[in-house]
């Protein structure tokens, strides 16, 4: 991810940082935009924390895969309460990072909720990545996975 989020640092729900190379190296990597106060956001992150928790909380043998939260929040307040509310354990760019608007025109993201799903050269693996959760629950993993070039280290 050093093309895309390379030398940032990222937040966690408890607000520790962390940084991006560390966290993301040799992951399939889903950016997720999304806002507290939109209510298809509200709506689908349940599913995505589900999703995650499924492959890398509660796993015997975690999947290479991470979620950043992009947030589209109107205040670092905003932005704190809905990752404390109902996100996964994933971390996030501060909202004080400008670089959320520079990923935000480079994925062009018009609408929220969007989970874009890239490779660690953040070449776009899928813009789809809801509808996909949606429609094939852990399934789609191992796809993005064999596209992103990191499957060698999941074992299903």
């Amino acid at each position: 991810m050093v093309d895309v989020l390379g030398g940032r640092r990222l937040v966690t729900r408890e607000g520790a940082a962390v940084e991006a190379e560390a966290a993301l190296q040799n992951k399939v990597v889903a950016l997720y935009f999304a806002a507290g106060r939109c209510a298809s956001s509200r709506d689908f992150t349940p599913l995505l924390r589900d999703f995650h928790r499924a492959l890398v909380g509660e796993a015997r043998r975690p999947a290479p895969f991470e979620v950043v939260f992009v947030s589209a929040d109107d205040s670092a307040q905003e932005m704190r309460d809905f990752m404390r509310e109902l996100h996964g354990a994933w971390p996030a760019l501060p909202f004080h990072d400008r670089h959320r608007r520079e990923l935000k025109k480079r994925y062009n993201i018009t609408a929220t909720p969007k989970l874009v799903i890239v490779k660690q050269n953040g070449e776009v693996i899928t813009h789809r990545g809801c509808k996909q959760i949606r429609e094939r629950g852990l399934a789609c993993f191992q796809t993005w996975a064999e596209a992103a070039e990191v499957f060698q280290n999941f074992s299903g």
